[in-house]
This record gives structure tokens, C-alpha cells and sequence, in this order.
């Protein structure tokens, strides 16, 4: 090797060099990755071995021959400092506002049910909807004491020292977690608003440097929770439950809600971690944001309540010994989408919480349309007092009177061709299919001349079409329908079936839903109608006609499932679709539009003009015959 080979190595090796320090993590990163990998190894080698003892500690409670020195002895040894607190009975406090029923236990100090005083589970009309209750969720902090003990706070038994009314009507609760140090103790402070969803919890340590490791400056959080199923249809249901996170940039991610079990792990800081059913949801949000978090959702049998079981493990920062508060807000409510958005009213944009996107309203455009017009429109009619029928059927009718122009004129191109159908089978017969070039140069040059755009009945279509996924995406998420009767549907938020089985069937499921029975048949007419608009002929437009037929089959089975109030509105939609051509078809006199076309055509012959689009298409088909006659010719030197 020369001089100029070992230079190009040494160079080489100098920008990889300098590639991996550039691009190695900054010793912050690594800190916060070592805490969380360390904080996992610890809890799950501190479970394992503390799991015997406990069990142990249990049985003895319950064992009338079991003398308390010995209790007390064993709770020594798992505990240390806090012993006493490992030695207790549960107690429950209830606290009721006008939104919410919070039971608190002082076993852990936590919420150990909430309930929607609002609303109700499907089939039950008495008691409020619970989003958990006793087993069902649980919520449990690590934390490392002066003696290298791992406490989990789930384990442990607080003492409520305050429980009082604020002016405002606001109830702050207090539980302390006492310790064998004089006036070193842990506090899990609750503040429940007298009228909202969010609840503000706090857990401040006092003189913690007594009783807390020094050294430890992140604390671990449990957090597990089993989804019961609140909604008439469990396989709808489940589409929608999903566990949601959001970084701290603003940007909210899910994990799969269609895999049977799905996990991630996050090595960047979020701001909240939310647990989400369809229509309901529990969102921790950490004022101090996570360090990091593991995340996971698993799918539940059907032959249980539950739809979903999700779990997390997260890492926060926490400096017991500096005795600063550790704060988190708690929000147990619906996804109703203003309710959401109202949390980041007057809130600096690198502070808002973007809790409205628990409410999926489709891809970005369709999600404007739905912010912008659909859920606008909707409050407004909403707060005239009106039907949710009669709602619905408006806000079809206004979406119908704007996209009008676009479909009259998709109906008006249609009826253009539909008039050219005999010169256009003329052509068809000049040219035989093996002359497909020529065909389509006379078919193009005929509506040039004819000012016929094959575009333009595809364009208004198109701009219809973000409108009609912005209702697809919104009534489904829409809490307002959800127990809301019509006709015959007693809940618009779910299927409207009027036969059932027990048997599932492949494709359909174990119902029929009348409305998506009606709007079947009402696109079926559709199409009919539509189709003796278009311009035919020939093989190929017989079999497409006979596909359209079988679009409404395929609907059916895809809507059987979804929500009435959705069904309803296409429906409605089509029905007024079918009033409109049929209008159309009246207004517009084929005869007089094609004495205007034959006017037009004689103009064009005399004075030959192409549009843009016509030049560029005949220009194309040109390049497309020079290329195939050129392959021809060397096929035949060959």
C-alpha cells in the first residue's frame, strides 16, 4: 500500500469517527435510558423476591392464630422504615360532583373506581357507566427508601388526613403515608373539581432526605387497566379502543388496535398516556413530563367483559430528597371532542395537550372538514333542541346544498356523453378493436370538437369525496348519538338490528341492520339511475355496469356493523341524490344540449381549437403509436 492508501484509510476512518461522536447520545439520553432499563430490572427482581413474603404477610392477616409481634416482624423486614404501613385495613371514601363518582382507598392512596354520573353502559339503565372499578386498574409508584428497599405504593396503607370543601367547591383529599422517622412521610394529594372531568393529584414528599434513597432521582409507575366493554357492538367497539400516547412535540401515536397484542417502548419523554375505548377515556398526563415509557395493549376473549388490557411502565423524574412535588393531572371522561379541545383554550402552544385527537376524525384534509364544517354545524343544531333525527337530516341537506354545483356538474358532463353515444358507436364500428388507436384518436378528437372533457364528470366526484369520509369518520366517534333513539333504533351510536342470532356468520356477524338494509336498496336505485345516464356500448361497459350492481352488496357488509346515525345519514344522502338526478333529467333537454354540442362542433371544425388537456392526450396517443410501430419494425428485422 502507498502513502496515498494508508491518507484515504486514515481519512475514512476520521469520518467515522467523527460521524459516531456526532451522532452518540447526548450523557443526558444515556442517563434517562440507564434509569429506565435499570428501573425495570429492579421492579421485576424486587416482585420476584418480595412476592413470597407478601403472600406470607396476607395469610397471616387473615389467620386469627397469628399474633402481631410476628406481623410486625415481617413487615419490618419487607419495609423497614415504613412497616407500619404494610399493617392495615382498606378504606373507602366516595366523592361525588356534579360529573363524576370517585371512590378513593387508602390502600395505595388511589382512585379505585370512577364513574360517569352522565352516562350509562348499553343494558344498563340504572347505575353510571364505570370506566373501572375494584381489580380492574391499578396504579402503583416505585420507590427506592434510604435502606435500598423497592415500595410500591400499591402495597401499602396511607392515612386520609384531610378531606375538605376549597370555596369554589372544590374537594382536596389528602393521604399520608406515614414512616418510623418523625415528620418524614409521603402525601397523595387529590383535588376534584366540583364540575369537570379533570382531576389535579400531587405527590409531595416531606423532609424526604430521612427516608428516601439520595441517590435515586426517577420514580416508576404501574399503571394497569382492564377495558370493559360499554357499547351494544363489541367488535365496533373494539376498533376504536386503543391506547394513545403523545411526546411532548405535540405528536399523538397509538399502539395497533387490531393486533392481539402490541407493545412499544419509548425512550423519549411524553406528556400523557391515555387508555381509550370508543367513547370513553383515562388519560394520566405528568405535568413533568415521562422520561420514558413501555407500553401494552392486548386484546381480551369475547368470552369476557373486557375488550382490551392495556399496561404501562414509565419513568419520572422525582428527587425525593429535594422534597419538590411531583404533579399529575387525571382525566376521566368522555371523548367528546369540544370537551377535549376546551382543556387548550388560552394555552401557549408548546403547552396544550391536544387531548382532542382522542377523537379520531380521519386523514388531515378529512379531519378540517370535520373541524371546520361538520362538528361546527352539528353543535349548532344541536342547540336549537332538536331531534337528532331531525339534526342529522339537516346537516345532510347543507352538506347536499354545497357540493350541488360539483354534482350538477358530474351530471351535466354525463348527459354530454350520454347524447354522444351514437357517434360514438359510429366510431366504434369504423374502427374494430384491433384498431384501438385509431378508436380512441376519433373518440378524443370527437369530444374536442364537441367541448367534452372525460375529466370533467371525474372532478366534482372528486371534490365530494373528502365531504363523504368526513361523515364516514365522524358519526362513529360521535358521542351525542350514543343512547339516542330514532324510529326504530334505540342507540344511533350502534347497529340497528332488527333480526339477530346467535351464530356468527362470516361477512354479516349475527344481526341485520334496517338502515343499512335501506340504504342498500336505496343505492342500488341509485346506481340504476345513474347508469342510464352514463354513455355505453361495447363488452367492456356491460361488465362495468354489472360491477356498480354489486358496490351496494359489498357496502352492506361493510356498514352492517357500523353505526345507525351513520346508515341513516347515507341514506338520507342517496335519497337526495336520486331526487336530484331525476330533477336533472327533467331540467336538462338532451335534444337542445345536443344541438348546442352539433353548434359547437361545426364552430370547432371551422376553427380548430384543443384544449390543453385534448393536445396533451392526442400527443401522448401519438408518441404511443410512434413507439409501437418502431418495436414492430424490429420485430420484423428479427
Amino acid at each position: 500500500m502507498d502513502k496515498y492508501s494508508w491518507i484515504g484509510l486514515f481519512l475514512i476512518a476520521l469520518i467515522i469517527f467523527g460521524f459516531t461522536m456526532l451522532n452518540r447520545p447526548s450523557p443526558e439520553q444515556l442517563e434517562a435510558q440507564r434509569r429506565y432499563n435499570d428501573s425495570i430490572q429492579m421492579v421485576e427482581a424486587q416482585r420476584q423476591a418480595e412476592q413470597l413474603a407478601k403472600q406470607q404477610l396476607e395469610l397471616q392477616r387473615h389467620e386469627a392464630q397469628a399474633d402481631t409481634a410476628s406481623r410486625q416482624q415481617l413487615a419490618q423486614q419487607l419495609y423497614g422504615t415504613f412497616a407500619q404501613a404494610a399493617l392495615g385495613e382498606e378504606q373507602l371514601t366516595v366523592v361525588q360532583t356534579e360529573k363524576l363518582i370517585l371512590t378513593f382507598s387508602n390502600k395505595g392512596g388511589r382512585i379505585s373506581q370512577a364513574q360517569l354520573k352522565e352516562y350509562k353502559a348499553y343494558g344498563d339503565t340504572v347505575n353510571p357507566l364505570s370506566l373501572f372499578k375494584d381489580d380492574e386498574a391499578s396504579l402503583d409508584f416505585v420507590i427506592t427508601s434510604n435502606q435500598n428497599r423497592y415500595l410500591h405504593t400499591a402495597d401499602l396503607y396511607f392515612q386520609k388526613t384531610e378531606d375538605t370543601q376549597l370555596d369554589d367547591g372544590t374537594r382536596r383529599i389528602v393521604f399520608n403515608l406515614p414512616s418510623a422517622v418523625e415528620n418524614a412521610s409521603l402525601d397523595f394529594v387529590y383535588l376534584i373539581p366540583a364540575d369537570d372531568y379533570m382531576v389535579h393529584f400531587d405527590i409531595v414528599p416531606h423532609n424526604a432526605k430521612d427516608i428516601f434513597s439520595s441517590t435515586s432521582t426517577s420514580i416508576d409507575m404501574l399503571w394497569n387497566a382492564k377495558i370493559p366493554q360499554q357499547e351494544r357492538g363489541r367488535k365496533f367497539e373494539d376498533r376504536y379502543a386503543t391506547l394513545q400516547y403523545m411526546f411532548t412535540d405535540g405528536d399523538v401515536k397509538k399502539l395497533d388496535e387490531n393486533k392481539n397484542e402490541d407493545q412499544e417502548r419509548i425512550n423519549t419523554s411524553l406528556r400523557w398516556i391515555a387508555y381509550k375505548d370508543q367513547f370513553f377515556s383515562t388519560v394520566i398526563i405528568a405535568d413533568s413530563d415521562m422520561e420514558g415509557a413501555e407500553v401494552v395493549s392486548r386484546k381480551m376473549s369475547d368470552k369476557t367483559k373486557y375488550i382490551k388490557e392495556y399496561s404501562t411502565l414509565a419513568t419520572l423524574p422525582f428527587e425525593a430528597s429535594a422534597d419538590s412535588p411531583l404533579k399529575f393531572r387525571v382525566y376521566l371522561g368522555p371523548n367528546h371532542y369540544n370537551t377535549l379541545k376546551a382543556y387548550d383554550k388560552d394555552v401557549e402552544k408548546e403547552a396544550r395537550l391536544n387531548l382532542k385527537k382522542l377523537v379520531p376524525l380521519g386523514w388531515k384534509i378529512v379531519s378540517w372538514i370535520n373541524m371546520i364544517l361538520v362538528i361546527p354545524m352539528f353543535d349548532l343544531f344541536t342547540s336549537w333542541g332538536l331531534h337528532i333525527g331531525l339534526i342529522i337530516f339537516l346537516m345532510t341537506l347543507v352538506i347536499k346544498i354545497i357540493i350541488l354545483p360539483f354534482v350538477f356538474s358530474s351530471y351535466r358532463s354525463s348527459a354530454k356523453m350520454r347524447v354522444l353515444k351514437p357517434q360514438i358507436e359510429e366510431i366504434n364500428q369504423k374502427y374494430p378493436p384491433e384498431k384501438m388507436q385509431e378508436r380512441q384518436q376519433a373518440t378524443m378528437a370527437l369530444y374536442n370538437k364537441a367541448g367534452v372533457s372525460p375529466m370533467s364528470g371525474c372532478l366534482p366526484m372528486l371534490f365530494q369525496f373528502p365531504v363523504l369520509m368526513a361523515m364516514f369518520w365522524f358519526f362513529p366517534t360521535a358521542i351525542e348519538l350514543r343512547g339516542k333513539s330514532f324510529l326504530w333504533a334505540d342507540d344511533l351510536s350502534a347497529y340497528d338490528a332488527i333480526v339477530t342470532w346467535s351464530t356468527n356468520i362470516p361477512l354479516i356477524g349475527n344481526h341485520l341492520s334496517l338502515f343499512c338494509l335501506l340504504m342498500t336498496a336505496a343505492n342500488i336505485a341509485y346506481t340504476y339511475f345513474n347508469m342510464q345516464t352514463q354513455a355505453g356500448g361495447g363488452t367492456e361497459m356491460k361488465i362495468m355496469k354489472y360491477m356498480m350492481y354489486l358496490m351496494p352488496l359489498m357496502f352492506f357488509f361493510i356498514f352492517n356493523d357500523y353505526a345507525a346515525g351513520l346508515s341513516y345519514y347515507y341514506l338520507l344522502s342517496l335519497l337526495i341524490t336520486i331526487l336530484q338526478t331525476m330533477i336533472f333529467r327533467w331540467a336538462i333537454d338532451d335534444e337542445k344540449l345536443l344541438r348546442e354540442m352539433q353548434a359547437k362542433q361545426a364552430k370547432n371544425a371551422a376553427k380548430p381549437k384543443k384544449s390543453g388537456f385534448m393536445a396533451r392526450l392526442e400527443k401522448m396517443q401519438r408518441e404511443q403509436q410512434q413507439i409501437m410501430r418502431e418495436q414492430a419494425k424490429k420485430n420484423a428485422r428479427r
